[in-house]
């Protein structure tokens, strides 16, 4: 919250600097020509817990930050959907798949993070979880079985870990 991320105003053109915006009684990217306040907010990541038969699918990912380490299937909400056809969609992308969701599983945000997770509980309809070209690897665990020191994301382990609290045998 530097100023880097605005260095020129999207309405006129003018510089923006951080500076106090005494209505809002905090420090905000102003346009120091026009006064617009450039706000910075968190992006809407949607995902999916896709379980079949007791197992929950997770993928190896492909993509920085954190390639090579496990996740469930996310990615960022796109205009004209919802966040639940958000999940879909990534869960489609990531492993091949069809889920259906079954409800909301988990919000996750964090104070210093750029991202707020919506996680739905899903289940797998088809067909087969598979790899993609974001996921180096695609495979079912049990909750026993869930690599948790290879995971990705701090949301990834508090997601993982309330659903396999829940799903012991």
């Amino acid at each position: 919250m530097d100023g880097k991320f605005y260095r020129h105003c999207r309405q006129c053109g003018g510089k923006v600097r951080m500076g106090f915006v005494p209505l809002e009684e905090r420090r905000r990217h102003v346009c120091q020509s026009c006064g617009l306040v450039h706000y910075q907010n968190p992006t809407v990541v949607a995902a999916t817990l896709p379980v079949h038969k007791g197992k929950v699918y997770l993928l190896r990912r492909t993509l920085d930050p954190a390639r090579g380490l496990w996740t469930y299937p996310a990615g960022y909400m796109e205009m004209g959907e919802t966040v639940m056809q958000a999940a879909q969609r990534e869960t489609h992308e990531e492993i091949l798949t069809r889920v259906k969701v079954l409800g909301l599983h988990g919000i996750y945000s964090y104070p210093k993070a750029n991202v707020v997770t919506v996680v739905y509980l899903a289940k797998v309809i088809g067909p087969k979880p598979r790899i993609s070209r974001e996921a180096l690897e695609v495979k079912a665990f049990k909750p026993s079985e869930i690599p948790w020191k290879e995971l990705a994301f701090r949301s990834t382990t508090e997601a993982l870990r309330e659903w396999a609290n829940k799903n012991r045998n």
